[in-house]
């Protein structure tokens, strides 16, 4: 091999190794690797999570009916907030004003005329 094909090799393999760097560097800055929950029909998910900065997160989890908000750190565990209720479907604004609107008799709209 000449110097050419050398030089050409040793600048593909730095280029690549940066790449694999750069994607690592992405996926851990914006979140890959976050905790998730599972597909869930058990007593026990993670309902959502949420990065406070670049080591900490909040984690809120449920079990049967009750959630429970936790920050996890790389040192400690420390439980914010215990025995929230858990939401059910059709607890949400958007499910509520979804039921209301279907109580509404087609004909009680008060509609603008042309």
């Amino acid at each position: 091999m000449d110097l050419v094909n050398i030089a050409r090799f040793v600048l593909s393999f730095v280029v690549v190794i940066g790449l694999i760097g750069g994607l690592a560097w992405v996926l851990r800055r914006y979140g890959a690797g976050r905790i998730t929950g599972a597909a869930g029909k058990g007593r026990l998910g993670v309902v959502e999570v949420a990065a406070v900065d670049a080591k900490r997160r909040l984690v809120l989890i449920r079990r049967d009916d009750m959630e429970h908000l936790i920050l996890l750190s790389p040192t400690s565990e420390t439980i914010v907030e215990t025995g929230i209720v858990s939401r059910t479907k059709g607890d949400g604004f958007a499910d509520r004003l979804e039921s209301a609107k279907a109580t509404v008799e087609p004909g009680a709209r008060n509609e603008p005329t042309l």
